[in-house]
């Protein structure tokens, strides 16, 4: 790898993104949502005609109110300024469980109870029981898996992707994608050492880490981050920040990686050289770094850029796919971003399409740009992966002028 010179400025950048219409919806959700989340579920299985008996009914309300009281004060006291961990697990994990019951309860409440009433089954306290039990059940089903899934070491993702600029010489390079780890309350450091030894069986020539390492401080997560150090690349291990590190003093995690062997790539570029062949790898601080109020960090794709020759193919980092429309203005090859986490719990999966261009996969945006999106090597906050299952993704890069 060949680095090139120090990062300078550049005129004419736009260094913040508009707001889009998630972010302004965002600023009620969390007046309106918990509410909604645990007042429609505790209706849909007492209060509909179920006829439980009185004590089932207290104490099943009673429980409702509870969390609806417990899980606000948790996250707060979890993520505000306190930062308790333990807090933060009660409150992820009650923020997790009431989603996934209160989306069943409005699902299988509708329609597996229209269904009963049109086949004729029972009178209407067995219909209402039996929606009952189901939603349960499922809730129950799809949280055991959920935490399954979120917890495991992720399943290897691979494809191949041509780049119609890439030379013959860089023709089957190995990218692996790593992606918001998100190291956090609940200790994943074993976690984190069997996900780096997956890493290091793929053979990668270059190994990217596209943000959000962690939950916290580098300081108070260094021992979930430090495995990071054992993972292996031919060429080189690149990271660009997420807008979790802008929570949590971003540039104590931009010194951490570099400590860890890791180059960050703060609006610059290295030089990929096999087979006499070139490929400028580039990364740019998230979008959201702008706001931070951190000096120097930005996202600035033409600072990122200067210095290299437009003639060579290039492959960008930016920790979220809503950058790939500056991307695709500068004729970037292949954008590699996370963010989304693939929706991490259904259907949250249809909000972060109102915010990003793209869920997860490979897709094309304008005439030349790639956008490949990562589902996320882990998870944010509730410890659940609900039709979102992890990656960890190796991107064979292939070129048109290949032999056979």
């Amino acid at each position: 790898m060949t680095e090139t010179d120090d990062t300078r400025s550049a005129a004419g950048e736009v260094p913040v993104a508009p707001r889009s219409r998630l972010q302004r919806l965002m600023r009620y959700i969390p007046l309106v949502a918990p509410v909604l989340l645990w007042t429609v579920p505790c209706w849909v299985l007492l209060h509909t005609g179920q006829h439980w008996p009185l004590p089932v009914t207290l104490i099943g309300t009673t429980l409702f109110a509870l969390g609806l009281l417990g899980m606000p004060l948790a996250m707060v006291r979890g993520h505000g300024r306190r930062q308790q961990d333990a807090a933060a697990i009660v409150g992820d994990t009650l923020l997790g469980s009431i989603w996934v019951l209160f989306t069943w309860s409005v699902l299988l409440g509708v329609l597996l109870r229209l269904a009963l009433t049109v086949a004729g089954v029972g009178d209407g306290q067995d219909r209402a029981r039996t929606v009952t039990w189901a939603v349960v059940g499922v809730a129950a089903v799809l949280l055991a898996w959920g935490y399954a899934e979120a917890r495991r070491v992720p399943r290897v993702r691979r494809l191949d992707v041509r780049l119609p600029r890439l030379g013959a010489g860089l023709d089957g390079t190995r990218v692996v994608l790593i992606t918001d780890t998100h190291y956090g309350p609940l200790d994943r450091a074993r976690w984190s050492e069997r996900v780096c030894a997956t890493v290091n069986t793929l053979e990668a020539d270059l190994v990217c880490h596209t943000g959000d390492i962690a939950d916290g401080t580098a300081e108070r997560r260094r021992a979930q981050a430090a495995p990071l150090s054992t993972v292996r690349a031919t060429r080189a291990r690149v990271y660009v920040t997420g807008n979790h590190e802008y929570y949590s003093e971003a540039q104590g995690w931009v010194d951490l990686m570099h400590e860890l062997g890791w180059e960050p790539l703060r609006n610059r570029h290295v030089l990929l050289e096999r087979g006499g062949d070139t490929l400028v790898v580039a990364g740019v601080d998230d979008v959201t770094a702008e706001s931070s109020g951190l000096e120097g960090h930005g996202a600035r794709l033409a600072e990122a850029l200067d210095g290299a020759d437009s003639g060579l193919p290039v492959l960008l980092l930016a920790h979220q796919p809503t950058f790939v429309d500056r991307a695709a203005a500068h004729g970037i090859d292949l954008q590699l971003s996370g963010h989304t986490h693939g929706g991490q719990i259904w259907p949250f999966h249809y909000l972060v399409r109102l915010d990003q261009p793209a869920l997860a996969g490979l897709s094309r945006h304008g005439a030349r740009t790639l956008l490949y999106t990562s589902r996320g090597t882990g998870f944010w906050g509730p410890p659940f992966r609900v039709f979102a299952p992890s990656e960890i993704t190796l991107l064979v890069l292939r070129s048109p002028q290949r032999s056979g």
